[in-house]
């Protein structure tokens, strides 16, 4: 029977999806069919968006619409905000995130109707509201940190536009703007990982959508998932220069440390989103003039290949380009629960539609049936 154990579920079909998949043959990682790279390319964070919820790209009037939607939503209430700072400094960004996504959650007087919290239509319009807010939940969570007030959204900007302005005071210039848009398309979606899971579990018990994403967000917190990115940076930070990065992979390795931003459980030839966070990171380097981030980036990359033969993943780009762009190293995982989002609750509005609880079963090992012990 242990031999019949699929440890952490690999390689178990456990339902099926029309949102992503990775093509095997062409090593891409696809949205609703689409290269995800070509979306990054040719898409902005909107028009992915929309995608994943409703199956297609946008017209120009279906996109006009959307915009207007999620721009009119953009607003935090007083409440969320209160309940942040009503948190410790101290609380890592993720946990003040999670928390303002359940108060988000405890003020939607629709949930206290009978059956409306599976709705599919009041789901999607939840999604996007979470969507459009989660910009000001997370830069408001680096603003506290740096003992600075909100900034209000702005309407006359595209969602990564305004999610930067939010976060630094002002709009950066659009390579800044591109690259950050880059990061959030990429980051949107990858079929059944850790956090979508969690999500569709919580789905599958008919609990409302903000109790799906607030467990996501717990499950993403984790370093083998969301907070690698976060870990790439201390690896950066760690190692120093590129000339240090032999020998300092050398003696983690030795040390038998898990090197993050390195493997994919899902991807054998290399994640395909790294290509495409890379250019972008190189738009950064040559924007900011810090050639010596891209060298050290190249040099522990090719010590990696070398030693180990392990590719990167989209974690080690992404780190190092949030870090060009500014923001704190304790953001970077609630910048992925922003652009993730939208992944999570298309994957809770599917699980809805043709649900059943997922409850699996395990092998007790436990001792056999005894008695508890007489007192006499």
């Amino acid at each position: 029977m242990l031999d019949d154990i699929k440890k952490g579920l690999a390689g178990v079909v456990v339902d099926v999806t029309a949102i992503s998949k990775v093509n095997p043959d062409t090593n891409s990682l696809l949205y609703r069919g689409y290269p995800v790279q070509q979306l990054a390319e040719r898409c902005t964070a909107e028009e992915v968006a929309y995608l994943l919820w409703h199956g297609e790209l946008p017209n120009a009037q279906q996109l006009a619409e959307f915009e207007t939607l999620e721009r009119s939503l953009r607003h935090l209430n007083p409440t969320v905000k209160d309940a942040m700072d009503a948190l410790p400094l101290s609380a890592h960004p993720m946990d003040v995130v999670r928390t303002a996504v359940s108060v988000l959650g405890a003020l939607d007087e629709s949930l206290t109707t009978d059956g409306t919290w599976i709705d599919g239509d009041l789901t999607l319009e939840r999604s996007i509201r979470m969507w459009a807010q989660l910009p000001a939940i997370v830069a408001y969570a680096q603003r506290r940190m740096r003992d600075q007030e909100l900034v209000e959204p702005r309407d006359d900007l595209g969602y990564s536009a305004n999610f930067l302005h939010m976060t630094f005071g002002e709009v950066p210039e659009l390579v800044v703007v591109n690259a950050f848009d880059v990061s959030m398309i990429l980051y949107a979606e990858h079929s059944f990982n850790a956090s979508t899971f969690t999500a569709r579990v919580i789905a599958s018990t008919l609990s409302d959508v903000y109790s799906a994403v607030t467990g996501a967000i717990g499950a993403l917190k984790g370093p083998l998932h969301g907070g690698a990115n976060e870990a790439v940076m201390h690896v950066f930070r760690e190692v120093g220069t590129a000339d240090a990065a032999t020998g300092w992979l050398a003696d983690a390795l030795a040390a038998k440390r898990k090197i993050m931003g390195f493997g994919h459980r899902v991807y054998k030839n290399g994640d395909s989103r790294v290509p495409t966070m890379k250019a972008a990171l190189e738009t950064l380097v040559a924007h900011y003039e810090r050639p010596e981030v891209l060298d050290l980036y190249d040099a522990l990359e090719r010590a990696m290949d070398e030693a180990k033969g392990i590719k990167p993943n989209l974690d080690y780009p992404s780190g190092p380009a949030y870090d060009l762009m500014g923001f704190e190293t304790e953001i970077f995982t609630p910048l992925f629960i922003a652009a993730r989002v939208t992944g999570w609750t298309a994957h809770v509005r599917e699980q809805l539609a043709a649900n059943a609880l997922i409850r699996p079963l395990s092998l007790y090992t436990g001792p056999d049936e005894r008695a508890v012990p007489s007192r006499d």
